[in-house]
């Protein structure tokens, strides 16, 4: 009598690969939030559009275009006494010429874990720039450029908590290259358990959303909650901000991603 089918023993295999890599992810997170030693944030141009003005935008990025992302979680951190000075260094990984799965924006429960297990594989498949120590607590996040069209938003951003991975659709213009660092900066918070603050008109919803909630008159906000995304003008109204140094992390975020206890 046959005791372990083939059958069985894959899906053996299976269930230790997936116990591995759970226990992987938990604790790069656990090292994340610590904040006792620096994040690697590597992030990852991708071509979203054929067009040749992309191609030569992705083609003249470098390391520079993205300090104030760290300059920003620097400033930020000093005020909530992180530990570490320099919360996140980025770097530029390689194009890489293959788009991420698409995410099931309507989709179900089971259809959701089915993509973020997609996605997480596909991350560790395009990842040629990992040479970060094993011990070090890394985020990849993987930025999408095209033109965009007239009167057409770009398509939602992303970051997952689980496996510490992102997926940025940004302009391939060099005016909107601020306005892109407010969204890798936003996505890369949620690797590490921040959450959105925002309403479902996109307006910052109070006192989470707000930079400077006891601001007297509440209205005009200076500035932008970072994970609100826009700053609050008027009880109705709200703008993007037009880069990091007018946005800031809020007491609830920090709370979320181990700034505060």
């Amino acid at each position: 009598m046959k005791l372990v089918s083939f059958r069985n023993l894959r899906v053996f295999v299976l269930l230790v690969v997936l116990a591995g890599v759970a226990a992987y992810t938990k604790e790069q997170g656990r090292s994340a939030t610590s904040w006792l030693q620096p994040i690697d944030l590597t992030l990852y141009p991708i071509a979203g559009d054929p067009a040749p003005a992309t191609l030569r935008y992705i083609d003249g990025l470098r390391v520079e275009d993205f300090q104030a992302i760290d300059a920003f979680l620097a400033r930020e951190g000093e005020d909530y006494k992180v530990p570490e000075a320099r919360p996140v260094i980025s770097r530029l990984g390689p194009t890489i010429d293959e788009t991420p799965p698409e995410p099931p924006w309507n989709g179900s429960l089971l259809s959701a874990v089915w993509w973020s297990l997609r996605m997480r594989l596909w991350g560790w498949q395009h990842d040629p720039a990992s040479d970060s120590a094993p011990d070090s607590p890394r985020i990849r996040i993987y930025v999408i450029y095209e033109q965009g069209r007239s009167g057409r938003p770009l398509p939602h951003s992303l970051g997952l908590r689980k496996g510490l991975i992102g997926v940025v659709h940004a302009y391939a213009l060099t005016d909107q290259a601020e306005q892109n660092d407010i969204v890798i900066a936003h996505e890369l918070l949620h690797t590490v358990g921040a959450t959105d603050k925002y309403d479902t008109e996109g307006r910052p919803i109070y006192p989470d959303g707000f930079a400077d909630p006891d601001l007297d008159p509440l209205y005009p906000q200076a500035r932008a909650e970072i994970m609100a995304g826009r700053r609050a003008v008027s009880e109705a109204e709200a703008k993007m901000p037009e880069r990091l140094r007018s946005c800031a992390i809020g007491e609830a975020t920090a709370r979320e991603i181990g700034w505060l206890d």
